[in-house]
């Protein structure tokens, strides 16, 4: 089975889905498909290691000549709307009549809608209300995405199946310090909810922790927190840093005590899972789908709001270290069993091959 994998970017900075595309990429080609993988801006995703004898085909070029370059397709895989690479692919299925699974990606959550209102209305009208009934199958990571999905009555089956994560070597032990760490990673964008952090940390005000922030800044939103963290006297205990990869990245997530993702809207929350398999305690809001986190025994789930994440705030930083690192533990056990890179793959794969069978049927 050949399957054209395409996102808007592999940059780090984009977020969550260029390392999970990407990533998904090499999942696939273990389990046996031929990737061909593509982005609008031509960046390159990271290196990843391909099993012999397993293609993942980086291609070049506008979306007519990445599928030239790959031979054609059976299926394409398109990860997120709005953008004009995604409506030309339609078109190119369409014409082609090659099957197009559509990744939503949280664009269709009600917090994403409601950003750029407008300007999403004009498009969902001219072509993209159009571009997704013609789509044979929409891509949710959770289920609370796809029964929002589910309310633009679009009639396209719908296939659960959430973002997988590597799972590191565990994390290192720990040297006793005076001030234990909270961190959050991510693009510092309004979507991410860190202004209602800022409040709720000058609220919680929690002895002998810091508050680290490392992402890059989108749409100037680092100075409105920046500005929030001055109003509330907390320079002396929050500190940002530039967006980290591979290595850094990795000891940023050792570094830390808890995580913390106070987003309004995320349609899967990959850094939840990252942080989990680091060995890491998730402060999630319910923005997020992770609703699991309280009865696996490693975070909280709070409302989004700036009540709901101090009063989870004051119950992280009130457990010792020994209680973060067992509640760490859970979460990467977790992790492990349940977000693998081959389960994924494999459902991936399964969902691939139900979309072909449709297709193969007679019309009646």
């Amino acid at each position: 089975m050949k399957v054209l994998l395409t996102a808007a970017s592999f940059m780090p900075a984009y977020g969550g889905p260029a390392y999970s595309v990407a990533r998904l990429a090499t999942a696939l080609a273990e389990v046996g498909v031929d990737v061909g993988l593509w982005s609008s801006d031509r960046s390159t995703p990271p290196a990843a290691p391909v099993p012999a004898g397993a293609r993942v085909r980086r291609l070049s070029g506008d979306e007519s000549e990445a599928l030239n370059e790959f031979g054609g397709a059976d299926i394409i895989h398109d990860n997120g709307i709005w953008l004009p690479h995604n409506h030309r692919l339609a078109n190119i299925a369409r014409s082609l009549h090659i099957p197009r699974i559509v990744s939503l990606r949280g664009m269709l959550e009600p917090w994403a809608i409601k950003h750029r209102f407008w300007k999403k209305r004009l498009a969902w009208q001219l072509y993209q209300r159009r571009d997704l009934k013609r789509a044979a199958r929409h891509h949710a990571t959770a289920e609370s995405e796809a029964e929002n999905i589910g309310r633009f009555g679009l009639g396209v089956p719908i296939s659960v199946i959430p973002n997988g994560v590597d799972v590191p070597e565990p994390r290192p032990c720990r040297i006793n310090r005076s001030e234990r760490v909270a961190l959050y990673l991510g693009r510092i964008h309004p979507i991410k909810g860190l202004p209602m952090l800022i409040a709720a940390w000058a609220r919680a005000r929690p002895a002998g922790w810091r508050l680290t922030i490392i992402g890059p800044d989108e749409q100037r939103q680092r100075a409105v927190v920046q500005r929030a963290v001055a109003a509330a006297g907390l320079d002396d205990v929050v500190s940002f840093k530039e967006p980290v990869d591979g290595d850094a990245k990795r000891s940023a997530f050792y570094a830390a005590d808890v995580f913390i993702l106070p987003s309004h809207s995320e349609s899967f929350g990959v850094v939840v899972a990252e942080a989990l398999a680091h060995g890491l305690p998730v402060l999630a809001t319910t923005g997020a789908p992770w609703s699991m986190l309280p009865s696996k025994g490693c975070g909280w789930w709070v409302d989004a709001s700036v009540d709901g994440l101090a009063g989870g705030l004051a119950e992280a930083t009130a457990k010792d270290a020994d209680a973060l690192a067992a509640m760490g533990a859970r979460g990467r056990a977790w992790v492990s069993a349940q977000f693998g890179w081959d389960r994924v793959a494999r459902q991936f794969a399964a969902a691939y091959e139900n979309v072909l069978a449709r297709e193969r049927q007679p019309v009646r």
